[in-house]
C-alpha cells in the first residue's frame, strides 16, 4: 500500500471495526438504521472506492478538494433538515439521498488522496472540519429535547443513538484518517541543512 493511500486505508479500517462492534452490541431502530447506512457509504464504501480511482484521477487542485468538503459537509446536513427527512418513507428519494451522499463523499475522498502530495495540510484541515460538523449534527441528534423527526415520541432514543454512532464514527474515521496524513507530512518533511 501506497503513503498515499493512508488516508482512506485508516477512514476504511476505523469504520470497519467500528460496524462490525454495533452490529454486534446494538439493537436499532429506523433512524439508527439510517445512520449505519450513512456510515458505511460515506467513511467505509467511498475511501474503498476511493482507493482504486485515485490514481486515475491525477493531481487535485486545492479548490476542487475545498468545493467536495463543501457538498460533502451540504449534503448530509440537507439529508438530515427535519423537513427534507419526512420525504424519505418514498425508496426513491432515499436512493437519491443514498447515491449523491456516496458521489460526495467519493469525491472528498479521491481528491484527498490525490492532494496528499501538494497540498497535505491542507487535506488534514479539511479531513478535520469535515469531522468536525459532522460531530456537531450528531450532537444535535443526541441532545435535542424533543423528536426531530416525525415518528413515536418514544423514538427519541433511536434518535439519540443514531446521533452516537455518528458523533463516534464519522468524526473518529476522519480524525483518524488526518492523522495519516499529518503523520505522513511529519515523517517526509524535508530535513534543514545545519548551519555552517
Amino acid at each position: 500500500m501506497s503513503i498515499k493511500a493512508l488516508p482512506a486505508a485508516a477512514s476504511v479500517a476505523f469504520t470497519f471495526a467500528f460496524g462490525l462492534l454495533t452490529v454486534l452490541l446494538l439493537d436499532f431502530g429506523p433512524v439508527a438504521r439510517h445512520m449505519v447506512a450513512h456510515i458505511a457509504v460515506m467513511n467505509l464504501v467511498a475511501p474503498l472506492a476511493a482507493l482504486l480511482v485515485a490514481r486515475r484521477a491525477g493531481s487535485a487542485r486545492p479548490r476542487l478538494f475545498w468545493a467536495a468538503c463543501m457538498l460533502q459537509i451540504s449534503l448530509l446536513w440537507f439529508w438530515h433538515a427535519p423537513l427534507v427527512h419526512a420525504h424519505l418513507e418514498s425508496p426513491a428519494v432515499q436512493a437519491v439521498m443514498h447515491v449523491s451522499l456516496f458521489l460526495a463523499a467519493l469525491a472528498f475522498w479521491v481528491l484527498l488522496l490525490n492532494m496528499v502530495e501538494r497540498a497535505g495540510w491542507q487535506a488534514v484541515l479539511g479531513l478535520l472540519l469535515t469531522g468536525k460538523l459532522a460531530c456537531l449534527l450528531g450532537a444535535l441528534l443526541i441532545f435535542a429535547p424533543r423528536l426531530l423527526y416525525d415518528g413515536d415520541p418514544a423514538a427519541l432514543s433511536d434518535q439519540q443513538l443514531a446521533g452516537l454512532l455518528m458523533i463516534t464514527a464519522c468524526p473518529l474515521s476522519y480524525v483518524a484518517a488526518g492523522i495519516a496524513v499529518a503523520a505522513r507530512l511529519v515523517i517526509h518533511r524535508p530535513v534543514a541543512a545545519p548551519f555552517r
